[in-house]
């Protein structure tokens, strides 16, 4: 108990630790360079006290539910026969997780309305949460093969060139931007877990080699997926206009 006391202590300290660098630089700016005074001093100081407690019970509940979550689940997963489970799991993980992603969403809507609608919502959505889950799906599955990790990135980053050339010029900084903000705060640990998981208990392989890596699939593969989609709508329009 005495050292559960402890450990979450030194939690609550490493996340104060952390906020008060990102408060002097944001006050520093205001009064030292903007040499505007700070509007609304007690809301700011009940927000960042607000970020302290939030980021403090998120490092709890990682340690204390998603972490073991994860490790339990990649042990099971490594046990023979269970490898569709596994890639079942990171599929269906990697689209949810994005699916319901806050930033994406942002992001998502904010195109649809500059776009007056003719980029969807939902459709764009669904095509990073696609990329994301079949991304997931592929780092399992090398994992599970040993392969080297630098083949499947470099493979990755050849198709996204390759696409970068065809797609319209107007979605490709929205398709790389969409790499960015598929790593979600619940996907990211579970992901992490999942991978040193499968490292630990697959024979033959290296947590910090085969471990790491399977974030590079979550955020490689959305580029690709978005890339595609607006090459495909983009063929549709041209054989629409064609048949009329």
């Amino acid at each position: 108990m005495l050292n559960f006391l402890h450990d979450r202590v030194l939690d609550l300290v490493s996340v104060i630790r952390d906020v008060i660098p990102v408060a002097v630089v944001v006050i520093f700016f205001q009064l030292g360079i903007l040499r505007r005074p700070i509007p609304n001093t007690k809301a700011i100081v009940v927000g960042f006290l607000a970020v302290i407690a939030g980021l403090y019970f998120f490092l709890i509940g990682l340690e204390t539910a998603v972490f073991p979550i994860g490790e339990s689940m990649a042990h099971r997963f490594s046990l023979p026969g269970n490898k569709i489970w596994a890639l079942l799991f990171a599929f269906l993980m990697g689209y949810t997780t994005t699916i319901a992603e806050p930033a994406l969403l942002a992001v998502a809507r904010k195109a649809e309305e500059l776009t007056a609608g003719g980029l969807k919502n939902f459709a764009l959505r669904n095509a990073v949460a696609t990329g994301v889950a079949i991304g997931l799906t592929m780092g399992v599955w090398r994992i599970f093969s040993g392969r080297p990790l630098w083949l499947y990135i470099l493979a990755g980053y050849v198709i996204t060139l390759i696409l970068t050339y065809f797609a319209p010029r107007q979605i490709i900084p929205l398709a790389y931007d969409s790499g960015g903000v598929t790593t979600s705060t619940i996907m990211v640990p579970l992901v992490t877990a999942l991978g040193l998981g499968l490292a630990t208990n697959i024979p033959g392989r290296n947590p910090l080699i085969d471990g790491f890596g399977l974030i590079a699939f979550a955020s490689v593969f959305p580029i690709i997926s978005v890339l595609s989609y607006s090459i495909i709508i983009e063929i549709k329009k041209k054989n629409l206009r064609l048949r009329r």
